[in-house]
């Protein structure tokens, strides 16, 4: 099983630890694409236009200067850089030894600048939405969706893939009709007097909650369904749509936030 998750757009700036080595990332067939990107995305930083083309606001200069020192600032594991809600209910930090084991393997976030990174990935801070286009290259998606399958289906192998990307990280890759891979994407439905929606920063926090417990359990289901008994039998109350070519629909319903 693999699950991939978002990346946060807030991060840990580290304050010490060696420079970034893209050459020792997971996932070396992304490694071409991560220079590139890196390349242009320190150039633009060093250009008065910087933040409007990154989509920050006039008082985030110190989030530009972060990108012009990617090559040179601290790095450290990225499952201590990415913060925010759905990563503060997962708490990499406070799992049992045993989870943080198999979260080493069955885990992978994506990244506008890096791609694909996995918890023990050593990356400093940065600032790059994924719906941002680079000056010289183009959409950051467009980028990726040229080489993120390839390490996807490499990461995956024979097992499952639980997709719990947000829209906008979805559109860096989604798995072909022709894909031999299985997948499992999770939806995070919030049912109030039997009306349901989507609410943000609940969708991720219980997302949060649900890696965790996958990964404190064992489980490693083979299949979507296998990963709904699953997740059924941790408590939560899950159902299964229809399976199409691209994965299998999961909706967890919760009644209480």
């Amino acid at each position: 099983m693999l699950i991939l998750l978002p990346p946060s757009e807030g991060k840990t700036s580290p304050r010490r630890g060696r420079s970034l080595e893209t050459a020792t990332l997971s996932s070396p067939v992304l490694t071409a694409t991560r220079e590139r990107i890196l390349d242009a995305l320190i150039a633009l930083s060093e250009q008065p236009d910087a933040a409007a083309v990154l989509g920050l606001g006039g008082t985030q200069s110190d989030l530009v200067a972060l990108n012009a020192r990617l090559r040179t600032s601290p790095t450290a594991r990225a499952d201590a850089v990415y913060t925010g809600v759905l990563y503060d209910a997962l708490g990499f930090d406070t799992l049992s030894s045993a989870a943080k084991r198999r979260a080493t393997g069955r885990v992978a976030i994506t990244s506008s600048v890096f791609g694909l990174v996995r918890p023990g990935d050593r990356i400093p801070a940065y600032r790059l939405s994924g719906d941002v286009s680079l000056p010289g290259l183009g959409p950051v998606a467009g980028l990726w969706r040229e080489s993120l399958g390839e390490a996807v289906e490499e990461a995956v192998g024979p097992g499952l893939l639980v997709d719990l990307r947000s829209t906008m990280y979805a559109a860096f890759w989604r798995p072909p009709a022709t894909s031999p891979i299985r997948v499992a994407t999770v939806r995070v439905l919030h049912e109030v007097a039997g009306t349901r929606k989507v609410v943000s920063h609940f969708n991720k926090a219980t997302k949060g909650r649900i890696v965790r417990d996958l990964l404190e359990d064992g489980a490693n289901p083979r299949t979507p369904q296998a990963l709904a008994k699953a997740l059924g039998a941790l408590g939560w109350h899950v159902e299964t749509g229809e399976t199409t070519p691209r994965g299998t629909q999961l909706d967890v319903v919760v009644r209480e936030i």
